[in-house]
Parts: structure tokens; sequence; C-alpha cells
């Protein structure tokens, strides 16, 4: 496997947000979104196999993972690295970007689609068939760049009835859209929503890796 970075950090983003967790950032990406804030990770990395990976995981001492990139699903190790740390107890949360099939993923494996809005410039690729794999403990994420993305976003919630088998959490995108302005939009219109900030961008204001 390569793998772009390993770091233990407090999660930033979804319902976890808040918790201590080891992030294994896996290298490569099949998109390259307008915001993307880990450009890094297109290339960078280093080879590690499993057993190695694990034992770094281990001396963490922390039992709950995210599973990261880069889009992880494009690396065939990330299904036996996960069903290991599922069998050792780990909760493991599971971030892609929806493009790859996410069926032969473990059924323990928390999944948080991120779901690209037009202004990604990649909404295009989204593999919506994926919808239909997720369980009522898997998320799915927005990223919002602006009001054409908000706009979108509530009209894919309302036809896949996403917020009523799921928890969607909407983003505004860093240094993007302000956060004033997305958490107004959710409640002037009463939106059934997770208002989801980079809790470690702000956190670590300035500091862009192993956080």
């Amino acid at each position: 496997m390569k793998i772009c970075e390993i770091f233990k950090s407090i999660q930033g983003e979804s319902s976890y947000a808040g918790w201590p967790f080891v992030f294994v950032r896996f290298t490569g990406c099949n998109l390259r979104c307008a915001f993307c804030d880990t450009t890094y990770a297109f290339e960078e990395g280093f080879e590690i196999s499993e057993k190695k990976l694990l034992e770094r995981i281990t001396l963490y001492g922390i039992k709950s993972i995210e599973i990261t990139g880069g889009e992880p699903l494009l690396q065939k190790g990330v299904y036996a690295l996960t069903e290991n740390l599922i069998k050792r107890g780990y909760t493991v949360l599971l971030e892609t970007n929806g493009t790859m099939d996410i069926s032969r993923l473990n059924r323990n494996i928390i999944r948080v689609i991120d779901i690209k809005c037009p202004g990604s410039g990649e909404s295009d690729k989204t593999r919506w068939e994926n919808l239909d794999n997720l369980r009522k403990d898997d998320e799915v994420k927005f990223v919002i760049m602006n009001r054409d993305d908000y706009e979108w976003a509530k009209r894919i919630s309302k036809k896949f009835s996403l917020t009523e088998r799921f928890t969607v959490n909407l983003s505004p995108a860093y240094n993007f859209l302000p956060q004033q302005k997305l958490a107004g939009w959710i409640l002037e219109d009463n939106l059934h929503v997770r208002f989801n900030l980079q809790l470690h961008k702000y956190i670590w204001k300035g500091i862009t890796r192993g956080v």
C-alpha cells in the first residue's frame, strides 16, 4: 500500500467531530476538486505493508480510525486492512468521494460519502448506486462552495430521501464560503442536516498536515 501520512488528531468532521482519532491517509485520487485541500496526497507517500501499518496504528493507543485520502478505494489493500481493524475491535470510518464501488467493504465500517457538488467540477463522476449500499449509521457529506451548490444539495437530498435515511453533513468550502452564510441558509430552510465545520482547521489554523 502507498500511504501519504499517518497521524493522531481530533476528528474535525462528521458526527464524530471532537473525538480523538488516528488518521490513515492513502495516496492517490481520481478527482481534482476545485476546493481540494490535500493536493499533496495525489502523489506523495511511502510504501508500507499491512503488517507494519497495523503495528504503527497500534502504537497510537486509540481505537478509532479514519481511512481517508486522496481516495482510499483506489488501492486494493484497503479491504484487508479495514477487515483486520474491525476484527481487532476498532471503530473504523472510511471517507470516499463516492465514485468507487463501496459494496466490498465490511458492513461494520462507517462509510462517509462525500457527494461532489457542481462547484467542485466533479459532480458528474458520482456513483449514485452507492447510496443503496449505505446503512443507517453511515453518513453523507456535501461541501458547499456557493448558493448554487446549496440548492443542488437540497435537490439531491430530497431526490434520494437522504435526511430520512442517514446523517447528512453540509460543510462550507474552507476559504470559499463564509460559514455564517451556510448556517443562515440551513436555518432559513429548516433543513434537517448537520452543519459541519472542519474543526481541525480552527484548532490548528494555518497548519495543513498532520492535523
